[in-house]
């Protein structure tokens, strides 16, 4: 395996750090930080200013734990967005990509990711039990579970239908459209709505 030989220390430093981030790699990550040299200093300190500000500033809405500027996000904020149903994701991403959609009026509730006991997740490392208190303070008709359709989302869809046994809440999963395996994220815009659109009844 040949050693790459970089001219200077500070170039292979950022290039190291470019390429911890996901589907980077040292090559693409050369390009990135060469590019980056190629800009004005004030661009680039912009650019690392937005990210600084962004992990230190950001915050996460206390009703759906959606990315978020304010305590409450935008969407829980507007009374525009049907608050009978509330469509449950894996992360932001999953709102991000079911928003495009452009189909979904409701509200979102992000777990955090799924119950995963091989990588040592359980349901108390994430948002279910607030999920829990949502429905059980009332107002909430249906729960669109919308969780990525793996082995791991199927477990923590069984988890949510056995904790809300004997709860008047309907109880949805997202058409097989997303083939199973498939991230939201990855899945065309139709495709998901139509997901949405033809849910299928869990209780």
């Amino acid at each position: 395996m040949q050693i790459e030989q970089y001219p200077s220390r500070l170039l292979e430093k950022a290039i190291t750090e470019m390429s911890k981030l996901p589907g980077i790699g040292r090559r693409t990550a050369l390009r990135l930080v060469l590019h980056l040299l190629q800009q004005d200093s004030q661009s680039v300190h912009e650019l690392a200013g937005s990210l600084v500000r962004l992990r230190d500033e950001v915050k996460y809405c206390s009703v759906c734990h959606n990315i978020s500027d304010t305590d409450v996000c935008d969407i829980c904020a507007n009374p525009l967005r049907d608050r009978s149903v509330v469509c449950v994701v894996e992360n932001v991403r999953g709102v991000l990509s079911i928003e495009n959609t452009g189909q979904f009026r409701g509200l979102y509730h992000v777990l955090g990711g799924v119950i995963s006991p091989v990588d040592g997740v359980g349901p108390a490392d994430l948002e279910l039990d607030s999920l829990i208190g949502r429905v059980k303070e009332g107002g909430v008709e249906e729960l669109i579970l919308a969780l990525n359709p793996t082995m791991e989302g199927d477990t923590t869809n069984f988890y949510i239908q056995r904790r809300l046994e004997g709860i008047p809440v309907k109880l949805s999963v997202l058409a097989r459209g997303v083939s199973v395996g498939d991230e939201l994220e990855f899945t065309d815009e139709v495709t998901l709505g139509r997901s949405i659109a033809d849910r299928k009844s869990m209780n």
